[in-house]
């Protein structure tokens, strides 16, 4: 029998967010397939454009907290910001803090943000995922995605893989 999921809360990102995303996520194992380490100001515009999502769509990337509500990442849904891949259609992505790693923490916050998405009523999303994350890939198959799509990054020159989730089926 598998462990039950841990229990998470997800909140629109708050201004504190951005400090608290920088501190989590800088550790070279949680950026690989980022780019690399953000500076502080990346963390502080992705946070207000989240808050806009949030405002204008009903869904956002969520800072995601644990059950002592701290900060170990986020999780959530925004519209594809690339002028390639999947442009105009609803990605739902996760990241989470290095020392969380391997406890269900990003599963159990991406089945949420499955669920709000689908109640806010985008009928598809898509995850964009670097061919060498099996984290990430493993995620996408605990969600029932599917691969609908190898592609290059044109940034990175990386493979990657786009999965769909059709959220109107069953």
């Amino acid at each position: 029998m598998k462990p039950a999921l841990p229990v998470v809360r997800l909140r629109v990102p708050t201004d504190e967010d951005a400090v608290a995303w920088h501190r989590v996520f800088d550790h070279p194992d949680v950026m690989e397939f980022q780019g690399g380490r953000a500076e502080l100001s990346v963390y502080e515009e992705l946070t207000a454009r989240q808050r806009l999502h949030d405002a204008e769509r009903g869904f956002c990337l969520w800072t995601l907290l644990d059950r002592e509500d701290r900060v170990i990442g986020f999780t959530g849904a925004q519209p594809w910001p690339a002028e390639w891949g999947p442009k105009g259609e609803i990605e739902i992505g996760w990241r989470l803090g290095r020392e969380y790693w391997g406890q269900g923490y990003v599963t159990a916050a991406a089945r949420t943000t499955v669920e709000r998405v689908r109640a806010a009523g985008v009928p598809e999303v898509v995850a964009m995922v670097d061919a060498g994350n099996a984290r990430s890939i493993a995620v996408t198959r605990r969600l029932g995605m599917r691969l609908a799509e190898v592609f290059t990054a044109p940034e990175s020159r990386r493979e990657g893989h786009c999965y769909r989730l059709d959220l109107q089926a069953g």
